[in-house]
């Protein structure tokens, strides 16, 4: 049994021998626990997007760009880069705003607004990750493949063509492949952000229940 519900069981408790504990302190160890969460939901946010960043810059050397360019994919890789660091900035903000609004709220039924929009935020930055992660991998896959059997049409009419059983055995792959990738991202943030949201759900309970009581 944590600190909180020790307090909550000191609250009800009618025992004169036991020292009173008022509704606004419970209120308050719930308040002061949420904010501590949000804002290291705000900090791992950072985090993440700077090692991301940091990852592309190593990663990203010339060889890379020239390769990228040979497949004419430099150009949409940009774009592909600047697009998803403006939605992660987006979301960074939104859960910097998650986290000034619970500083400043001053009333249970708020507080319980608040913790719900903030799982509400992480879960559609989950989404967009994962959904966003798939889309640009199957969407490259098949950028590069096309770009291969252009070049040996190109090269010679009768190269190369995928038939219909060539297209099945590498649709399978890339899906299970993907498929493998995006499970092992999906555990990676619900281990991540999870283990925050089961607490904020934790806290949005037992302030439904000291509401109640």
């Amino acid at each position: 049994m944590d600190g909180l519900e020790l307090l909550k069981k000191n609250w009800k408790s009618q025992e004169a021998t036991l020292p009173q504990v008022s509704y606004d302190e419970i209120y308050n160890m719930i308040w002061k626990r949420s904010s501590s969460i949000v804002k290291w939901i705000f900090i791992i946010s950072i985090c993440e997007f700077l090692i991301g960043v940091l990852f592309n810059l190593v990663a990203a050397d010339e060889e890379y760009w020239n390769s990228l360019e040979q497949l004419d994919l430099k150009e949409i890789t940009m774009w592909v880069y600047g697009i998803n660091y403006l939605i992660t900035i987006y979301f960074m903000f939104k859960f910097y705003m998650n986290y000034r609004k619970i500083n400043s709220t001053s009333s249970a039924k708020k507080l319980m607004q608040d913790i719900m929009r903030t799982r509400k935020t992480v879960k559609s930055y989950i989404l967009y990750v994962l959904i966003g992660t798939a889309v640009t991998a199957l969407a490259y896959a098949y950028l590069i493949i096309y770009h291969h059997i252009e070049d040996a049409q190109v090269a010679d009419s009768s190269a190369y063509v995928f038939d219909a059983l060539d297209w099945l055995k590498f649709t399978g792959i890339i899906v299970v492949a993907l498929g493998a990738f995006i499970g092992i991202l999906w555990l990676f943030y619900r281990l991540i952000y999870g283990i925050l949201l089961k607490r904020l759900k934790k806290n949005y309970t037992q302030l439904e229940n000291l509401d109640c009581d």
